[in-house]
């Protein structure tokens, strides 16, 4: 576990870059699941050479949607070896691009944190059942908005391995209980 919360620091801080370059067996696929009435567009990526079973990464993206960036780190932890898929937690692919908007599109859902969790559970459920992916080693990853929502998830009592929060707000109208935590957590404030 020790190594998996180093590589999420190393992604989370670190300015990787591909320089353009793909690894010839990243897969790369745009995913649609559903989540109660809404339909949810993620992005899953994985390396296609690597042989077996290998642990997943939930990355769900900051306040402007899933967006490039969070294309942009599940292509780079693909890259590592592991089966990633960027987290679609406002609906339809929606994306902000002004900040007004973004705050709405992201109290939307940290207001309903039920709705939050099944929006995750619905992304985690089509991870799990990728046939590359190992469903006993799942974490997940988030960045502002999905540093928050990756810390709720850990606080419901999600079974995560582990997830990391980088610059992810720590607020919470309902503190994890005794013994409900099950991830590991690293948080990166």
């Amino acid at each position: 576990m020790t190594r998996r919360l180093l590589v999420f620091c190393i992604l989370g801080l670190s300015a990787i870059t591909s320089c353009g370059k793909k690894p010839v067996g990243i897969v790369e696929k745009e995913v649609t699941y559903i989540s109660g009435e809404t339909t949810m567009k993620g992005y899953l990526a994985y390396n296609g050479d690597v042989a077996g079973k290998r642990p997943g990464i939930l990355v769900v993206h900051e306040w402007w949607g899933l967006n490039s960036y969070a294309r942009k780190r599940a292509h780079m932890l693909a890259e590592l070896g592991y089966v990633a898929m960027a987290v679609d937690m406002y609906g339809d692919g929606k994306q902000a691009t002004h900040p007004d908007d973004a705050g709405k599109f992201a109290s939307e859902v940290m207001q309903n944190i039920g709705t939050a969790k099944a929006r995750f559970s619905a992304a985690s459920s089509l991870l799990e059942r990728q046939e590359v992916c190992d469903p006993q080693r799942i974490a997940a990853i988030g960045y502002c908005f999905g540093g928050g929502v990756v810390l709720h998830m850990a606080r419901l009592g999600l079974p995560l391995a582990g997830v990391a929060s980088f610059h992810g707000s720590l607020a919470t109208a309902s503190p994890a209980q005794p013994g409900q935590v099950k991830a590991k957590v690293l948080v990166c404030n």
